[in-house]
């Protein structure tokens, strides 16, 4: 028997007073609903339908996931939506729906819910304050319906348990009872809640599973909520890193928007921000209010203060900062230094080789244990093309260096202080440019008009 997931996600979100459709609101730097389809994802379903409406097109856009879309033209309730992917679904199949707001259930709670035995699956949960959700009706211990707020009596909103919404069962079965619901209600629309009395009328057995924690099933429907869930999404990234061995300075201020993987004794600083795809070896420190993304950091290595990393690779036992920057392209072979306020662009720096503060290197090749002073700049771009400069093994170059592309400087070359060079240079050779001094003895500095 397969198994077939069914995605709601066709809400406007007009609470949300953004453009951007609701279920791609970001939480970790993630469309929401990306969230709910890998999750999915990881049941081995045979496939999952996406209902979309509002803002369709740039829903399509932003999910990359191999999904099957549904469009939902008017929005008629939950009910509705359901109705309008089951007809692709085979009729023995289980189906799970899911929604696209719903972000951070637990993949080992929906496992349970599908566990919960034959007829209707319901996930609930249970509130300290139940305002606004549905209520679960039971009676001696059986569920018989699941009640709206807006249509519950008082008795019945004293009820703690709730509807998540998130609830399984065979496509056939999902589609009888659908076909017997009305709009006769509150809100004039079709509940999918409402199949549960019906099913309770037929004898059709409801099964509950609950969600442990209230974040599990909590939807997003503004700015504020989303900003709760975000927290509570860092707080689950940061104590998977605690669990793994991490130092983490403060938990509360560590955001990851991405996937990081750690080795041992790695020590995150606060402030810092990880994004995209980011590795890092064992040892590694990272220091206050860093940005790294898409970077490998090897084995050693010690990023200081507000220096950001993007689609880097920076080798073992690197110092990297503070406030450096190192742009994509840029590969540190291992134990290089990297000091304040530099910046390196599509480069290689060898083995042993220093850019320790105030300079640019883009487009270059530094061999090992360069040494490249203070002030010094690859000038890679002419305003039309970009060329390489490449520096043997033990160049060393002196502060504010001009080093004009292309440009080939042999190994062991020396380069003079305040040179600006445009040609290339053999090995073991001194290079420099050098304007004549002059000085001008008694010089009579201007001065402000005082009148």
């Amino acid at each position: 028997m397969s198994l077939s997931i069914v995605i709601l996600a066709a809400g406007k979100g007009t609470r949300m007073n953004s453009a951007l459709p609701k279920v791609l609101q970001p939480l970790g730097d993630r469309p929401m609903l990306q969230h709910v389809i890998d999750t999915a994802s990881k049941l081995n379903p045979s496939r999952i339908c996406v209902v979309i409406g509002h803002g369709a097109e740039s829903v399509r856009e932003r999910v990359t996931s191999p999904v099957e879309w549904v469009m939902q033209t008017e929005q008629k309730g939950t009910g509705h939506a359901v109705q309008q992917a089951l007809p692709g679904i085979p009729a023995d199949d289980d189906v799970l729906v899911l929604y696209g707001d719903v972000p951070l259930t637990r993949l080992e709670t929906l496992t349970e819910l599908m566990q919960a035995g034959e007829g209707l699956g319901l996930l609930t949960v249970d509130l300290d304050d139940p305002r606004g959700y549905g209520r679960i009706v039971r009676e001696n211990g059986k569920v018989v319906a699941i009640v709206e707020e807006k249509d519950a009596n008082d008795d019945q909103r004293k009820i703690k348990e709730t509807n998540t919404g998130i609830l399984s069962g065979r496509c056939s079965v999902l589609s009888d009872l659908l076909s017997m619901t009305d709009s006769n209600n509150a809100q004039g629309e079709f509940y999918l809640t409402d199949v549960f009395a019906l099913a309770n009328s037929k004898g059709i057995a409801i099964n509950t599973a609950q969600a442990a924690d209230e974040w599990e099933v909590s939807g997003v429907n503004n700015k504020d909520q989303l900003t709760t869930l975000e927290r509570q999404y860092q707080s689950l990234q940061v104590q998977a890193l605690l669990d793994a061995g991490v130092t983490v300075k403060d938990r509360n201020r560590l955001d990851i928007r991405g996937n990081v993987e750690t080795g041992r004794d790695v020590c995150l600083d606060v402030g810092v921000v990880f994004e995209g795809e980011v590795k890092l070896g064992d040892n590694v420190s990272i220091g206050p209010y860093c940005v790294i993304k898409n970077t490998t950091i090897a084995a050693g290595t010690v990023v200081a203060a507000h220096s950001v990393i993007e689609d880097a690779k920076v080798g073992a036992d690197c110092k990297v900062g503070p406030f450096a920057r190192l742009r994509p392209g840029a590969e540190l072979e291992g134990k290089n230094n990297v000091g304040n306020f530099v910046e390196i662009k599509a480069s290689t720096i060898g083995l042993g080789s220093k850019v320790n503060h105030l300079s640019y290197v883009g487009d270059a090749e530094l061999g090992q244990r360069v040494n490249v002073g203070a002030g010094t700049i690859t000038c890679n771009y002419d305003g039309a093309n970009k060329s390489k400069t490449v520096l043997g093994d033990d160049v060393f170059v002196g502060s504010n260096s001009s080093l004009v592309a292309p440009i080939d400087v042999g190994a062991g070359v020396t380069i003079g202080a305040g040179s600006t060079l445009s040609k290339n240079v053999s090995d073991g050779a001194l290079a420099f440019t050098r304007a004549k001094q002059k000085t001008i003895e008694n010089w009579p500095r201007p001065t402000k008009n005082k009148g």
